[in-house]
């Protein structure tokens, strides 16, 4: 047999794993596949393929297990106990991986992690967040941006994966990508600090001490909408915790030119940003008083009036936590047409959680004088809230809502 016919074997060989992790590729790509796919075997037939010495089918094979463990928990426990997990973070952790793979195995740590705290607990538990964070300093925002990815589905489960993640050293590098001029980067890493910081005061200041504050405010007003989204959702996050970070976010110098988002023609936009406002005044009357006088009362109620649906729901409540504070704050939602605003989304909206939340800002606004109540009394809402009480399909949280209204008693 010729030299030549022998290395032929070889590449015949090459040839039929290409096409062999290919077609499972493009298979896993349409979940009605999954279940023969898996039946057959696949786990077993691609992870000997994550050690190819061919990179395109290194990375091939990857793509097909993160689309596998992408479609539900059944299929991602199949990729933690396959054992495939470690080998990906050791090929992440490589300085001479290619780049096509690192960012093909950061989407199977996403991907199994996505599903659940357990499994999120199983791509940490095999040093994923060290070689995650090796990523994060690549110099191919591709790269990072499929690390930040990882590392947001990680953190969004609970505190003690936040903090897993915090402890991995990863916040200012996230800090950093949110600086670097590629958009879908600065989305992942906005969303990624909005994940950590959601769950707890500390998780919130150790986004705060990284000096996040100051280049979120920078993007407030960026075109790009989904960036937009993650920024105002991020700035929620820190301000909802305490009032000296809300105060933080305040002295970010981010209003009024916040309040033109309210107007913007992405829905998101415009729920998370109402978020952010009601996040901050129900802190303190100090902070409601500066909502109000940069206009933000107005504006909320604007917005209100612009909008249908569940994303009243942060505006609503808003009004309710600026009126709690004191008699004057309650005044200047009543001066700004607040209860008209609030009366029609009482009678619009179907929602329970949004009618009960309607009922309880009322309360706020009435409670404080009679001059409160009789504003409240005008906009003719005694009836419906009355209705609303006595009607047997109305939620618990609805009839409590109400029946705490100082109208009812």
């Amino acid at each position: 047999m010729s030299q030549r016919q022998i290395l032929q074997v070889f590449e015949q060989y090459q040839k039929a794993r290409t096409q062999f992790v290919q077609t499972v590729a493009d298979l896993a790509a349409r979940p009605q596949n999954t279940e023969t796919l898996q039946n057959a075997g696949v786990m077993s037939l691609l992870r000997p393929l994550l050690l190819d010495a061919v990179p395109t089918i290194q990375q091939t094979a990857a793509l097909a297990l993160g689309r596998l463990a992408n479609y539900n928990d059944d299929l991602a426990e199949a990729v933690v106990k396959g054992d495939i997990l470690p080998q990906l973070v050791y090929s992440l952790a490589e300085q001479n991986t290619q780049r096509f793979y690192k960012k093909a195995a950061a989407f199977v740590l996403r991907a199994v992690a996505k599903h659940s705290p357990e499994l999120a607990q199983a791509v940490v538990d095999c040093g994923a967040l060290d070689a995650l964070v090796i990523s994060l300093e690549e110099f191919d925002p591709g790269v990072k941006e499929a690390a930040a990815w990882a590392i947001s589905y990680i953190a969004r489960h609970n505190a003690q994966l936040s903090q897993a993640v915090v402890d991995a050293g990863v916040v200012p590098l996230l800090v950093l990508c949110i600086q670097e001029p590629e958009i879908a980067l600065k989305r992942v890493a906005a969303s990624a600090l909005s994940d950590i910081a959601k769950h707890s005061p500390e998780l919130a200041q150790t986004v705060v001490d990284t000096g996040a504050i100051a280049h979120l405010a920078q993007m407030i007003l960026n075109p790009d909408a989904k960036l937009k989204r993650q920024v105002f959702s991020a700035l929620s996050q820190i301000a909802k915790h305490s009032v000296d970070v809300a105060e933080m976010v305040v002295e970010a110098e981010i209003f009024p030119a916040t309040l033109v988002c309210l107007k913007d023609p992405d829905e998101y936009v415009r729920k998370n940003v109402a978020t952010l406002i009601r996040e901050i005044t129900k802190h303190t009357p100090e902070l409601s008083q500066i909502i109000v006088n940069v206009g933000g009362v107005a504006a909320v109620i604007d917005y209100l009036g612009d909008s249908k649906g569940n994303v009243r729901l942060p505006g609503i409540m808003m009004l309710g936590y600026v009126a709690t504070h004191s008699e004057n704050l309650a005044m200047a939602v009543i001066v700004s047409k607040g209860v008209s605003q609030l009366a029609i989304c009482l009678e619009e909206e179907q929602d329970h959680h949004t009618k009960a939340a309607t009922a309880w800002a009322f309360g706020q606004i009435g409670r404080h004088t009679p001059e409160h109540a009789k504003a409240v009394a005008v906009a003719n809402v005694f009836p419906k809230l009355l209705n609303l009480y006595l009607d047997t399909e109305s939620s618990e949280d609805l009839q409590a809502k109400v029946s705490l209204s100082p109208f009812l008693k």
